[in-house]
């Protein structure tokens, strides 16, 4: 499964399941491939909440997932059919089992945890993928079980690559990818720091 994951940059993910594409932040797109059947948004940040790059992706019958605050903003856009979760809520989006994880920061102020903002574990093809977001390691996210796990190790606005590993050898999935790095903060080298903290017996797969 985890060759059917990409990463284009900072939390923009591809996942291909073979019935359909799901895209979870989408920013910087080349092109404009339409191949996406749900897009999974975050938050609003300019870099996980681009229109530009959603249009680049959506097609006539894409699927929106969003935080309930971000209705007024899908709206602004044209987005008027988007499931919107609020932290902790569990649903099925085109017959995938998702659930929404708070995603917020605890002595930062950039991602408040009265915004709602969320990550995603989005259950496919036997495996549970979590798409963390922007976040600290906080309680609600060191409770999360999946096994495959795309957390942000860059600091400043999130974890960065000490913290991330810490919570991955805490709730150990079978493979990490970090991600929110090398682009708008954090270094490229964050990505192999994050790897060699991480403890052995779990995979740490370098998609940036």
């Amino acid at each position: 499964m985890i060759n059917n994951i990409s990463v284009n940059t900072q939390s923009s993910i591809r996942i291909d399941c073979g019935t359909t594409i799901i895209r979870a932040d989408p920013f910087k797109i080349a092109g404009e491939p339409h191949d996406a059947g749900i897009i999974f948004i975050t938050h609003d940040h300019y870099d996980h909440f681009s229109p530009e790059d959603i249009q680049k992706v959506r097609r006539p019958d894409t699927v929106f997932a969003a935080p309930a605050s971000m209705k007024g903003k899908l709206e602004s856009i044209g987005i008027s059919n988007a499931v919107l979760l609020s932290p902790g809520e569990k649903t099925e989006i085109a017959g995938i089992p998702v659930e929404a994880v708070p995603a917020y920061n605890t002595l930062k102020p950039f991602h408040p945890r009265s915004n709602g903002w969320l990550g995603y574990i989005i259950a496919v093809n036997g495996k549970r993928i979590y798409a963390a977001g922007d976040t600290d390691a906080v309680k609600e996210v060191r409770a999360v079980e999946c096994d495959i796990a795309l957390v942000p190790v860059g600091g400043t606005f999130t974890m960065n690559h000490k913290e991330a590993a810490k919570l991955i050898n805490e709730i150990r999935p079978g493979i990490a990818v970090p991600i929110h790095y090398g682009s708008i903060v954090g270094d490229r080298s964050d990505g192999e720091k994050f790897r060699k903290l991480v403890d052995r017996g779990i995979e740490v797969v370098l998609k940036l």
